[in-house]
């Protein structure tokens, strides 16, 4: 594994550890990071599929709430604790090397006050096409991890009215909306993300309250394309 220290985007002072042979996070952890409300009553934050933990230093930057990660894969969540040590955040940032499916280990249920995932975006059946490095695999197919456990450990997870915010594929919105409404996750806020005006949006950051009333607010496209920094892109309209 090649090791490398980078800058974390255009967040001053902060840093993170890559391997640039086999990961790398992607800009989704920018955005979804960006796109977290977050206030003073909030003290238990929880990252699925937390990677080297970009979400949980940008997030760092912006909150003194303890976060959580969690990262299935030695390697990538190595490359997360060295990362967190190297911007002395051990304090307020934890990561753990466990499935996030097997959480009842560590936690009480009804416990985090704000639960953030970029997860594995691809559905894995007997036509796909499944990258041969196994770490890549296991970040971007559904092999650990499906979509609708991750509404269904939101739903025990997360206090009366706790936030779920996560990033994924466009085409993939009607089935959130439809495990959303199953385990009282309500979907209360949609923005879609575009790289061109003249494309369809690729992604959607969705923002879910649990045991909320039904209601949801869409936000206009947002093209990002070249935008020369993501930080408060979303203007708190979430």
């Amino acid at each position: 594994m090649t090791k490398v220290k980078n800058d974390l985007f255009d967040y001053k002072n902060m840093y993170i550890y890559q391997n640039e042979e086999d990961f790398k996070f992607s800009l989704d952890s920018v955005l979804l990071s960006e796109y977290v409300n977050l206030n003073p009553r909030i003290h238990n934050i929880l990252d699925f599929c937390t990677g080297n933990a970009p979400v949980p230093l940008i997030l760092s930057t912006k909150t003194s709430a303890n976060i959580v990660g969690f990262e299935i894969q030695k390697e990538i969540y190595e490359l997360g604790i060295d990362s967190v040590l190297l911007n002395k955040k051990e304090k307020q940032i934890k990561l753990i090397n466990d499935n996030i499916k097997n959480i009842q280990k560590y936690y009480s249920k009804n416990y985090f006050d704000v639960i953030t995932c970029n997860p594995p975006y691809f559905k894995v059946n007997e036509t796909s096409i499944v990258n041969g490095n196994k770490k890549l695999s296991i970040a971007r197919h559904e092999i650990e991890l499906v979509l609708e456990d991750i509404f269904v450990l939101s739903s025990q997870y997360l206090k009366d009215n706790g936030v779920l915010y996560m990033v994924h594929r466009s085409e993939r919105i009607d089935e959130m909306f439809i495990l959303a409404n199953k385990y009282g996750m309500n979907i209360k806020n949609m923005q879609l993300i575009a790289t061109n005006d003249d494309m369809k949006p690729y992604l959607v950051l969705i923002k879910c309250v649990k045991n909320s009333k039904f209601g949801v607010k869409i936000s206009p496209t947002l093209n990002i394309n070249g935008l020369k920094t993501y930080q408060n892109i979303f203007g708190g309209v979430k």
